[in-house]
């Protein structure tokens, strides 16, 4: 019986092949024949492949490509013997001419002209060819060439170390230029004698070409020529002149700011000259002492909304640096009853306005005192953080919370902070230089000389700086006595618009030591963007704000009269945009997935392609801790730090790990195997390396062609270079600048410009890629004339790129009916060639394998409703895993013609009669198309497009995670932004109480008036404006966790069951051929929508109170600044403070009325 059932199943089968039976048919009532899915899926993938390989000419390029370093009967051709150099007329030595059959092609010709309408692709190819070789003799016999093409291992410690030669050179003519400016001020003061009844008229960055009511020219205002200059942003300059710009809370002619300009004007020349040597400098400046900054080349500044330029040079990071030494501070806030209202106010401003002077190589902590000790961050108890943006950030939060009451022991307050200063110096881990401690009080009844005795004397070796904020002047001989017995300096803040004054005076205090030992310290900034000088400027760039880096240097005064009091004269300085960096980055050299990155002596990263100093794509906001993210948060998976260590100790080394890269803005991940090498950047505090990625970026070709040919190929009009790739310094001459970088390569290789400094080697490479991609020019301009090709429009554009930065483009359609007209444009920056990257579409054909197609639908055309497919494949130099990858082709259709062939496709059955039996018509199924990394680009519901499939179909997901389909990959970010609710304080609430709001109203009335100036009425305390705030939402700095999905390569096709609520839903998943496609097909019969989506959404890592306060004392390894001058022994400490003037007679006047007012 059993042999008999076996026979006729088989009978039974034999019967439903003739009479064109599948077996599924059968079977489709238990589920999805399986059959019928992958004749679909085969269907289309047929489809799809032959349009895809058709347009884009990956094929023809190919066997360009394979052509040159196929093997020769008789010849040797190993692809590692060194090449010989082109010759003659040689178009590319290796490869046969057809009109000399054994002979190597010549060269030395005139362009043809495309194929003619009706010619076929071969018979045009071939004219060509002829063409080219027409009126060159046959050679007699021919001649086997030497080696034209090679692979070359790339050698990462070579590479990484030429790099940093590079920007050493690059950093060195920054610090040269910087010096000269140091020299020429330094005598030029020495030379002017101050007279307090100088009148000089300058130009002042505000007024100048001003004009008043009658048409006439403003006071320090004067015409001023500015022409635009895309050198500087395209803004308006003078690039003879500088322009002078004075804080708005200052008098544009105070005699001392009158005598600096005046010898300064001296800079000038300076400026100019400079210029002329280095043309690729941009803005050269000195910040004075007294508030004045002197900018080249002269540029006009425009006020905010509210009429005030929120600039003062003295709170720059690059002058702080360059000014005092590293340090650690304590700063002991009072916060004694006698502290209510506005002096808290101005104690919390003061406070804030100190911490915006500590830089990256500070250590500082904040104590409340009162009856007690409070420290204002209670988990940093006895301790000190570093003073980077997130830390001040997180301690000027808590100052909202601190209130007046009880009574103040300052004894007990200063013993706590000479013992923090004591011992976290033991330990090793701060800036190891300057102590100083900071007392904000309204006074001090009496010296404390005791304590000072026990943990002060006789070294002095902790600085005081007491700030007396109020009126009264009861204690300010104690405090002051404080001050110049612990070289310190002593303040009077009586109002806002006092507070940066005088706290800027601290600076010149602790910058004593440096200017008698006449010490001109090179420092160089973190990364980071001067909003306000951008505001000034009115810069309005689409591409977002430009990271640069600054090298400043003191100046002091050399007056010997002058010499132990220390006087600093200012800082100057000069930018470098990061992007002058980035240009010295050999990118041909790193591979598709390879890059170049930088980091501080802190760890903080300079330049890498994973920084994210914007809130997300499109918008100009910056991140408040964007100069400060770790190199450890982008390159996370080195848990132990190794890397971010060993570059922080500027060693010289490799390191390897396996990691996740996120493209695409994140939704998607390539996982490769990273090869790391750096080194240091000798004269600077940064360290420099490269990533290569194992595998086809280990591997770089050479190729040679005659200058000739691959300059007539170069110059083509489908041709274009990498914008921000360097084949040519174009920057450093003057008469360079209006050069493309084609007629630059072209100048330079005919030796018409010898003082052009060009890359040899990567114009070479270029001129080959130029050579072996021309005839695709060709091909494809034979399709767009054949119109019985592409006849409904369906492709639009079809695209190359070279691993040199070459690209060629060809349009089938008019530029203006383009569904993206974005597309390779500076507008798509992930679809382009950048300073960091190989476009998208190029990085994820070279992950796929060889010979396939890699198909998505750009997300910003999904959400804009102007949908297209790109479909990209890379071209491999050899049938070789280790084979570099050495371009990528690819075409732009509408989606709409996409999905129309697929589902064309899925009408397709193998039954006779022509009765199918599922289709993706009924009501019964639904078929989706989904990438490798699960996203959605064909279903019948339109509005699903460009979904992850999880968030329509959470059910079969998770069954396709569950069988290993697919893989869920976890990955971090620790540059993310998450809203919060700001919620109520206790301050916030008791504006409830009728009597507080009037008190509040009346303690803004009190400010207003004591200011009386728009620029502190706009900088007032931030408790008020965080009061103005409460109850909104808003974007904070968090860490969070996402998923990605990638799709298992070696499984091609699966079935499954799922069961939804006792009902069993069944799926088929199948594998587009030559594609990173798949369909999905899902029966309809059960209703499973109670299943959870999967989705990508991020989720916030919270951590618990322990943890946060563990990461907020957890200190990692630094390099320590060279340079250290806490003291010296000649310096005058008497020279420690007094009393702030009243500003007007004004202030006077009103001050006893506002008092008895509030007294009531």
């Amino acid at each position: 019986m059993t042999f008999l059932r076996g026979t006729c199943s088989i009978l039974r089968l034999v019967l439903g092949v003739l009479v064109g039976f599948s077996v599924e048919v059968t079977a489709s009532q238990q589920g999805i024949p399986l059959s019928v899915v992958k004749l679909w899926a085969s269907a289309f993938g047929g489809e799809i492949k032959s349009i895809s390989t058709k347009y884009s000419g990956s094929q023809l390029l190919q066997k360009e490509l394979w052509a040159i370093t196929a093997p020769r009967p008789g010849i040797n051709t190993s692809t590692e013997t060194t090449s010989s150099s082109a010759k003659g007329g040689s178009r590319i030595n290796s490869r046969l001419s057809p009109a000399c059959p054994g002979a190597w092609e010549g060269g030395g010709t005139t362009r043809v002209n495309p194929r003619r309408y009706g010619e076929s692709i071969q018979t045009a190819f071939r004219k060509r060819l002829q063409a080219q070789n027409q009126g060159l003799p046959c050679p007699e016999k021919y001649k086997p060439p030497g080696k034209t093409v090679r692979v070359e291992e790339i050698d990462g410690v070579k590479l990484v170390k030429n790099l940093a030669v590079k920007m050493e050179e690059m950093f060195r003519k920054k610090a040269e230029a910087t010096r000269r400016l140091v020299e020429a001020a330094e005598d030029a003061h020495h030379q002017h004698e101050d007279n307090p009844d100088l009148q000089y008229e300058y130009f002042n960055a505000v007024l100048i070409n001003e004009v008043d009511n009658e048409g006439n020219n403003v006071e320090l205002g004067g015409e001023f020529l500015l022409e635009p200059n895309d050198h500087f942003n395209n803004l308006s300059v003078n690039l003879s002149l500088s322009v002078v710009q004075v804080p708005t809370n200052m008098y544009n002619k105070d005699p001392d700011i009158v005598n600096g300009v005046y010898w300064s004007e001296a800079l000038n020349k300076v400026f100019v000259d400079n210029f002329n040597k280095d043309p690729t400098l941009i803005w050269q400046y000195f910040g004075s002492a007294k508030g004045f900054f002197r900018q080249y080349p002269g540029v006009k500044w425009h006020p905010d909304e509210h009429g005030v330029i929120g600039f003062d040079c003295r709170n720059r990071k690059w002058y702080i640096q360059a000014a005092t030494s590293p340090k650690d501070v304590v700063i002991l806030v009072d916060v004694s009853g006698s502290m209510k209202g506005l002096r808290l106010t101005i104690a919390r401003q003061t406070v804030s306005s100190i911490l915006d002077t500590l830089g990256d190589d500070d250590f500082f902590n904040i104590i409340a005192y009162n009856h007690d000790i409070h420290y204002v961050e209670p988990c940093l108890n006895g301790t000190l953080v570093r003073a980077d943006r997130t830390n001040k950030d997180h301690f000027r939060e808590h100052l909202d919370k601190l209130f007046a009451k009880g009574i103040g022991l300052l004894g007990q307050a200063l013993t706590e902070a000479f013992t923090i200063l004591n011992d976290f110096n033991q330990t090793g881990h701060g800036s190891v230089c300057s102590q100083a401690i900071m007392l904000v009080t309204d006074g001090a009844t009496e010296m404390y000389d005791d304590v000072f005795e026990k943990y002060n004397w006789p070294e002095r070796k902790v600085r005081i700086f007491p700030y007396l904020i109020g009126r009264e002047s009861a204690f300010a001989d104690n405090l002051k006595w404080m001050a110049c017995a612990n070289k310190g300096y002593f303040s009077q803040i009586s109002t806002l618009a006092d507070v940066q004054e005088n706290v800027m005076r601290y600076l010149h205090v602790m910058s004593r030591p440096k200017v008698i030992d006449h010490e001109h310290d090179t420092v160089w900034t973190e990364a980071y963007v001067d909003s306000a000088l951008s505001q000034a400027h009115k810069l309005n760039d689409k591409a977002g704000p430009s990271l640069m880096t600054t090298v400043a240097m003191p100046v002091f005064s050399t007056k010997n009269e002058t010499k132990n009091q220390g006087i600093l004269l200012g800082v100057v300085g000069t930018d470098i945009p990061l992007q002058e960096l980035m240009k010295l980055i050999p990118k041909h050299m790193l591979g598709i997935h390879g890059y170049a990155f930088a980091i501080t002596n802190n760890g903080y990263i300079l330049t890498h392609p994973d920084l994210r100093p914007l809130y997300q794509e499109g918008q100009k906001r910056r991140k408040p801790n964007y100069s400060s993210v770790d190199l450890s948060e982008v390159e996370w998976e080195d848990k132990d730090d190794i890397l971010r260590n060993a570059m922080v100790k500027r060693r010289t080394g490799t390191f390897s790990m396996e990691v996740k890269k996120t493209v695409d803005r994140g939704r998607r991940v390539l996982k490769m195997h990273n090869d790391y090498y750096y080194t240091d950047i000798k004269g600077t505090p940064f360290s420099v390396g490269v990533a290569l990625s194992r595998g086809h970026g280990k591997y770089f070709f050479r190729g040679n062609v005659s200058v000739e040919t691959g300059l007539r190929d170069l110059e083509q009009p489908d041709v274009a270079l990498a914008d921000e790739w360097t084949y040519c310094n174009t920057e450093e001459q003057h008469e360079h600048r209006h050069l493309t970088q084609i007629q630059a390569i072209k100048l330079f290789m005919t030796g018409r410009r010898p003082k052009l400094k060009c890359d040899r080697e990567l114009i070479k490479e270029v001129l080959f890629d130029a050579v072996v991609t021309a005839p695709l020019e060709a091909y494809w301009t034979g399709l767009a004339l054949n119109k019985s090709e592409n006849s409904d429009k369906g492709v639009e554009i079809t695209f190359l790129g070279t691993r040199t930065g070459l690209s060629r483009t060809n349009l089938f359609v008019a530029a203006d009916q383009l569904s993206n007209q974005d597309f390779l444009t500076a507008e798509d920056k992930e679809g382009v060639f950048n300073a960091d990257h190989f476009p998208l579409w190029y990085k994820r054909a070279a992950e796929q394998v060889p010979g396939t197609f890699v198909y998505s639908i750009p997300f910003s055309t999904a959400l804009e409703n102007k949908s297209v497919v790109l479909a990209s494949t890379a071209i491999q130099l050899l049938d070789d895993r280790k084979s570099p990858i050495v371009a990528a082709v690819g075409i732009q259709m509408k989606l709409e013609y996409f999905q129309r062939k697929f589902w064309t496709a899925c009408r397709q059955c193998t039954a006779l009669d022509g009765k199918c039996s599922i289709s993706c018509d009924s009501e019964d199924i639904n078929c989706y198309l989904i990438d490798n990394n699960g996203f959605i680009l064909v279903t019948e519901e339109q509005s699903q497009t460009g979904l992850f499939f999880g968030e329509v179909e959470g059910a079969v997901m998770n069954k396709l995670l569950q069988m290993g389909s697919f893989k869920r990959i976890t990955l971090y970010d620790y540059q993310a932004f998450c809203r919060e609710y700001a919620g109520s304080s206790d301050c916030a609430r008791t504006l409830s109480d009728p009597f507080s709001v009037v008190k509040w109203l009346l303690a803004e009335l009190i400010i207003f008036l004591l200011e009386f100036n728009l620029y502190s009425w706009w900088n007032i305390d931030l408790s008020v404006k965080a009061q103005r705030s409460r109850g909104k939402t808003m974007m904070a700095p968090c860490d969070t966790e996402y998923p990605a999905f990638v799709s298992e390569r070696t499984i091609k096709e699966t079935t499954g069951n799922i069961d939804c609520d006792g009902c069993v839903r069944s799926f088929v998943i199948q594998q587009i051929p030559s594609s990173n496609l798949f369909m999905v097909v899902v029966d309809n019969k059960c209703d499973c929508s109670s299943a959870l989506p999967v989705t990508m959404d991020p989720i916030e890592i919270m951590y618990i109170e322990s943890l946060k306060c563990d990461r907020l004392k957890f200190q990692k390894d630094r390099k320590k600044p060279e340079s250290c001058h806490p003291f010296h022994p000649e310096e005058n400490a008497m020279e420690c403070g007094s009393a702030s003037r009243l500003r007007s007679p004004f202030t006077a006047v009103l001050l006893p009325l506002i008092a008895a007012s509030v007294s009531r």
